[in-house]
């Protein structure tokens, strides 16, 4: 299980399953370790454009091209109510299955301290 801390955009990258054997995406601001189904998200998988990526853009707009992903921070603002809703569903679709491992950053932004206590915590509260 990968502890849990927050991510940079460009720290996120590194966890593509390409390097690192791990895949994160994020979604909604929220990064979720999806390594167990790698068979969707590593660089074979059919979701693979997602890994080590905000894939928020992708899922609300059902698009797998590289133009619905931001190399910047996005902030999802020029989504309508039915792309936002999709984004949410997916959010709660992720931790139902994977593990939450921390908060996408915004620029700028700085991390948070999570204890060992905190990340225990919020695992038991999860399953």
């Amino acid at each position: 299980r990968m502890k849990r801390r927050d991510f940079s955009l460009e720290q996120l990258r590194e966890f593509n399953g390409a390097r690192d054997p791990r895949i994160l995406l994020a979604v909604n601001g929220k990064v979720f370790d999806v390594t167990k189904g790698s068979k969707f998200y590593g660089p074979e998988g059919p979701y693979g454009i997602f890994a080590g990526r905000d894939a928020s853009r992708g899922l609300a707009t059902f698009c797998l091209d590289k133009d619905a992903l931001r190399d910047e921070y996005d902030d999802l603002s020029d989504l309508n109510a039915v792309q936002m809703e999709s984004v949410r569903e997916w959010e709660m679709q992720f931790k139902e299955k994977y593990d939450y491992v921390g908060r996408l950053l915004k620029p700028g932004e700085e991390p948070s301290e999570y204890t060992d206590e905190e990340d225990t915590k919020d695992h038991t509260k999860q399953e």
